[in-house]
């Protein structure tokens, strides 16, 4: 019975503060009430990797920068070759069936994960450093916002890596590279741009663009759309190959514009 109490309390400290839901149209705070695991046990010997696979990364969950609880987070530059070590929790019935940051459903039986800066999705490969098991998840999701954490597994992920009943682990997490993946699983192509600014007159556009034209490493452009109503012409720069590229020029970015750039993704089946 004592055996059961400290497991129980330590599930409890685990998952008492879990990730704020962010959506599209920012954060939303959820209620706290208990977070716990389901009644069914899992064998972790039959939980399966996240195959990484290239994807397109959109606007969905990728807020940058994003604002939770007060606290200004932004996403890390180039997320390639990103590694890191820290504490990592698990959040289980309390989330499980409601959406994520990009509006996919949680699912506690999936290999996933939310992390603060990452873009989503990208896919990472854990380590417990107490035991040395290993998983690879999709981060999906964001959070933790619990001081002191840098990944938020799936209940799943932590009985795979050993650490559902002790509540968090050490770990060390790797960014998978999914740009060499065979092209038969390759993601469709897409082009990526930063929308700078919108204007009615296309006088205004044309003078931004030409004053980021000569101080930019970037294509810029005007992307100019009719109604019956009226005429808008956009300011982006691109096109650009891949997320790591946009946020390249989103920091070359900050040294002439102090407004902040919308990501637009144009995919191309």
């Amino acid at each position: 019975m004592r055996t059961l109490l400290i497991v129980a309390l330590a599930l409890l400290a685990a998952c008492s503060q879990q990730p704020t839901r962010v959506s599209d149209s920012g954060p939303v705070w959820v209620p706290t009430e208990k977070d716990g695991a389901p009644a069914d046990i899992l064998d972790p010997n039959s939980i399966a990797d996240a195959v990484p696979q290239p994807e397109v990364i959109r606007l969905a969950g990728n807020s940058n920068p994003y604002t939770v609880l007060g606290k200004t987070y932004r996403l890390v530059d180039d997320h390639r070759g990103f590694t890191q070590r820290g504490v990592a929790s698990w959040y289980g019935t309390k989330f499980h069936g409601q959406r994520t940051a990009n509006g996919e459903v949680y699912s506690l039986y999936d290999m996933t994960a939310a992390h603060r800066s990452l873009p989503i999705p990208v896919y990472v490969r854990v380590k417990n450093l107490d035991n040395g098991r290993k998983a690879v998840v999709r981060v999906n999701d964001r959070g933790p916002f619990h001081e002191g954490r840098i990944i938020d597994l799936s209940y799943a992920a932590a009985v795979k890596l050993g650490f559902a009943e002790k509540g968090t682990a050490p770990v060390e997490i790797e960014v998978i590279d999914t740009d060499n993946i065979g092209s038969k699983d390759r993601a469709p192509d897409a082009q990526y741009y930063l929308q700078v600014a919108a204007f009615s007159q296309l006088t205004s556009a044309q003078q931004l663009e030409a004053s980021l034209s000569s101080g930019l490493p970037y294509p810029v452009m005007v992307a100019s759309q009719q109604s019956a109503e009226r005429a808008i012409h956009r300011v982006r720069i691109g096109p650009l190959p891949d997320y790591p590229s946009v946020q390249a020029a989103k920091q070359a970015l900050r040294s002439r514009w102090t407004g902040e750039p919308s990501l637009i993704v144009d995919e191309r089946r």
